[in-house]
């Protein structure tokens, strides 16, 4: 007779459950609870306290910042299903991820895909601990949506480029350490004469001059180039494969920008939540205003059917071997939808909703503005709705230009 299996005995998920409980025990701080990163984004040159430097490095001994990357590198090693019982016990413990970025998502999933063993071994092990901040070098004056009509010059020198050039809305370059930038190697053509180059944001000649917002922040620059030196060792892949790997970072960008990255994240409280503390309620708790009641309904149900698809389609492609042209349509849907929350949220909260600074506002809803605000940028940075829709157009869709 077949031994019969041990329904009590623990699963492997089980055990690795509990070695993150311990470890989150032992190593998250109480008093970070609810907060979030301050060195993970790029709107700010926000120091560490010595407790949030104490759970970043706990975080980053582990691998565990970015849990799925190879482990030779520094990073966790886990299975996508260890990973998710990583996020699901962080969420109940109120922990938040210390190390992210752009190297996190962005430069480094394309590094680990593109890149040398050398420039792995290199760039992967200090983005995995959280020690670095990378910036990136795409657009420019005259090439934004036509990304490939760059005219930053690499001139070939021997053992090193000489690069000059100007980038605009260059994320964070004020704070950065690292650039991986999109520049021409050849002018004889557009797309293959284009190649991915790592700059020192330190190296002389690169000037950085932050662009103030309608938002009151400046987290956008332009960049300048002046005869900056750049080791050939810094050419990611080979001379002319630069609009190849350029796309599949901008991929990795678009889920990020999307509900299946950082968006979700931004949310916060509900709407419903918010609501009741703006308008009136009924003798059950609920919102009095059956119109606003509806419209905040509609937006919650579209916004989790949004989510859920987002990691549906999110996890499909990883499966797949990583991200792919679904991207476009995650940062197009969750953009859009992240805008129409932040309007629905001024709007709910009527007068105080208007405030900039001052007294009368609570620090809640002077950020809410400016939220709103910066928000308008989301739907243009990462490509536009405009170049999305292009894109679902050609590539999910399979539909061709007609003549």
């Amino acid at each position: 007779m077949a031994t019969q299996p041990d329904l009590k005995a623990p699963s492997a998920d089980d055990a690795f459950r509990e070695e993150v409980r311990d470890f989150l025990a032992e190593n998250f701080p109480p008093e970070l609870k609810g907060k979030g990163s301050a060195l993970a984004g790029v709107d700010g040159p926000t120091e560490e306290s010595e407790t949030q430097r104490k759970w970043r490095e706990a975080m980053g001994a582990r691998g565990w910042g970015t849990p799925t990357w190879p482990k030779e590198y520094g990073g966790g090693g886990l299975s996508r299903r260890q990973a998710a019982i990583l996020n699901e016990e962080m969420a109940k413990a109120g922990a938040y991820n210390p190390i992210g970025g752009m190297g996190v998502m962005m430069f480094g999933p394309t590094l680990l895909e593109y890149g040398s063993e050398a420039q792995k071994s290199e760039h992967i092990p200090p983005i995995c601990r959280g020690e670095i901040r990378w910036c990136q070098g795409y657009s420019e004056p005259n090439a934004g949506s036509d990304l490939a009509n760059l005219q930053t010059f690499a001139e070939d020198k021997g053992d090193h480029y000489l690069v000059n050039g100007q980038k605009t809305w260059t994320s964070g370059g004020q704070w950065a350490d690292k650039c991986f930038c999109l520049v021409r190697t050849d002018k004889s053509d557009k797309h293959k004469g284009i190649s991915f180059l790592l700059i020192d944001m330190d190296a002389p000649g690169v000037e950085v001059r932050p662009i103030q917002m309608i938002s009151g922040m400046s987290p956008f620059c332009e960049t300048f180039f002046t005869d900056v030196k750049v080791p050939k060792e810094n050419l990611v892949g080979e001379e002319g494969q630069g609009w190849t790997i350029g796309k599949r970072l901008l991929q990795h960008e678009r889920t990020n920008l999307s509900g299946g990255g950082s968006l979700a994240r931004m949310m916060g409280a509900s709407l419903a939540d918010i609501a009741k503390k703006y308008v009136e309620t009924d003798e059950s708790g609920a919102i009095a205003d059956k119109v606003l009641r509806d419209r905040i309904a509609d937006f919650e149900i579209r916004w989790n059917a949004f989510l859920l698809t987002a990691r549906r389609a999110t996890e499909e492609s990883k499966a797949a071997g990583g991200v792919s042209e679904i991207s476009s349509v995650l940062k197009k849907l969750g953009t859009k939808l992240g805008q129409e929350r932040a309007e629905l949220t001024i709007e709910i909260m009527g007068l105080q909703g208007l405030g900039w600074e001052g007294e009368g506002f609570t620090d809640a809803e002077l950020s809410g503005v400016r939220a709103w605000l910066f928000g308008k940028a989301t739907t243009i940075y990462g490509g536009s709705t405009e170049i999305q829709n292009n894109i679902i157009a050609k590539r999910v869709l399979g539909m061709l230009d007609h003549q």
